[in-house]
């Protein structure tokens, strides 16, 4: 069997809760690598709490996997019992501010760890959000203790459709508190009337604008796990494996250190 010269793999924890052989080839990947968890299921957003049962397949494939990372989203997806198969955008209230940081504590009291709460893209803004959401993922890190996991093609692409500044965005987050970075590609859509949104579909490499938005962050947050996602049009290992030294290259620039950009 071929081991890339990679450092540590991410998936996605939902993969592996039904056992099987998914969970029984992730443990073999495991023995010869460092796995993070990312979830895209628990809703920490959602006003009806956790769901308890969701919590615990992700506790028990944690316990199996021992993963060196563990992360989900700022979003929620479930709704009256009903999961509604997307990370949906929050208004950003200090009374959804409550939500999210009791459903943090409670993911971080099962799980007895720090976990890494995903800066998310959104493709609307509620009008009556209050808070910037730079604040309120800092205060979410505050009052939880949790880390912020940096995705900076979220930035890029929430910052080129909704017209933010991506680097005030950089700049505003807590340096001390982000923890791991992600890369992903977005594809480039022509709507009527000549406008144009940006879609974070993971489906290509990095963007030459992100790269540059990157460089920024490493400058900022300092040398941190990096991460590759590509979900869609996945190609060989070997274009994988060059995006991430990349990544690393870039790492290493900044300071001097060894790297830790890898793939998912």
């Amino acid at each position: 069997m071929q081991r890339p010269r990679v450092a540590w793999f991410e998936v996605h924890s939902e993969n592996y809760m039904g056992g099987g052989a998914a969970i029984r080839d992730l443990e073999a990947i495991r023995r010869d690598y460092p796995v993070s968890l990312h979830g895209v299921g628990l809703s920490l957003g959602g006003a009806d709490g956790l769901d308890g049962a969701h919590l615990d397949r992700i506790v028990r494939v944690a316990e199996r996997i021992e993963p060196g990372l563990v992360s989900e989203h700022l979003s929620w997806s479930i709704s009256g019992g009903h999961y509604l198969g997307d990370l949906l955008p929050l208004p950003l209230t200090e009374e959804a501010l409550d939500v999210v940081c009791n459903n943090v504590d409670r993911f971080q009291q099962a799980m007895r760890r720090r976990i890494l709460i995903e800066n998310p893209v959104n493709y609307l803004q509620y009008r009556h959000s209050t808070v910037p959401e730079t604040e309120f993922l800092s205060a979410v890190a505050q009052r939880t203790g949790c880390g912020i996991l940096c995705d900076v093609n979220n930035i890029f692409v929430n910052a080129a459709n909704h017209g933010w500044d991506a680097q005030a965005y950089l700049d505003a987050l807590p340096p001390g508190g982000v923890k791991e970075l992600h890369l992903a590609g977005h594809a480039v859509k022509s709507l009527s009337g000549g406008a144009v949104i940006l879609i974070d579909d993971h489906g290509s490499q990095v963007d030459a604008a992100v790269w540059e938005l990157f460089g920024k962050a490493v400058q900022r947050f300092g040398t941190l796990p990096t991460l590759i996602e590509w979900d869609t049009n996945i190609p060989p290992l070997q274009a994988l494996i060059e995006q991430a030294n990349r990544a690393a290259t870039i790492l290493l620039q900044q300071h001097g250190v060894s790297a830790h950009a890898d793939v998912a």
